[in-house]
């Protein structure tokens, strides 16, 4: 495939969509079941636009391991490669991700798979910012954020964070500034974790 940014990698963090497990704060307001069908449903969005795109290769990194059914199926459906997530917490696992293929690539983007805000003109453009800063990123609402590419891994901007804080997003620029990295943030984006989230994807989809 002959892809227009082949230096770079998209990384997809995705948890195998095991009921009462992802997305617990929609419950009980959703069944388990129905928690999890959400997921699904997002995952899939996500991957099925870095897929299309044709921007660069497309990875899907699983936790807890890439068995589940649900990860194979991603392989029939979209091109892409699994891999396992390691570490001991999400800071660990990120970490490792994006280090492991920087030996690869020259610049990376690592998202999650619940963001429904982040449309592929995202995606392109945090790629051609990384050319002139050394970390983009994708703040979200709550605090935290959706997305971060990096041409060089430095571990001090993923270790010992609260990633369920509302500060994360402060920490982490703070840890940029003093580990003198250049940074950009692209447009202010935002997930799925609660029903009024929930509620607001469901009403941009019925407008589509």
């Amino acid at each position: 495939m002959i892809y227009k940014y082949p230096d770079t990698a998209i990384l997809v963090f995705c948890k195998a969509p095991i009921a009462g497990q992802v997305k617990t704060r929609l419950m009980p307001d959703l069944s388990a079941e129905q928690a999890r069908d959400v997921h699904i449903e997002l995952s899939q969005r996500i991957l099925k636009i870095v897929s299309q795109s044709n921007y660069c290769p497309v990875q899907l990194w699983c936790s807890p391991d890439i068995t589940d059914a649900f990860f194979q199926t991603c392989t029939d459906d979209y091109p892409l490669s699994l891999h396992t997530q390691k570490g001991n917490d999400l800071g660990a696992r990120m970490h490792h991700a994006i280090s492991h293929e920087l030996q690869s690539y020259s610049k990376v983007l690592l998202v999650g798979c619940d963001c429904p805000s982040l449309t592929i003109d995202d995606f392109d453009f945090a790629i051609n910012k990384l050319n002139t800063n050394d970390v983009v990123i994708a703040p979200a609402e709550d605090g935290g954020y959706v997305m971060i590419g990096m041409k060089q891994a430095n571990p001090t901007l993923f270790r010992n964070i609260t990633w369920s804080d509302e500060h994360v997003l402060d920490t982490t620029r703070q840890r940029a500034k003093k580990a003198n990295l250049n940074w950009f943030e692209i447009q202010e984006q935002w997930d799925v974790d609660v029903i009024d989230d929930l509620n607001r994807y469901q009403k941009i989809r019925a407008e589509m």
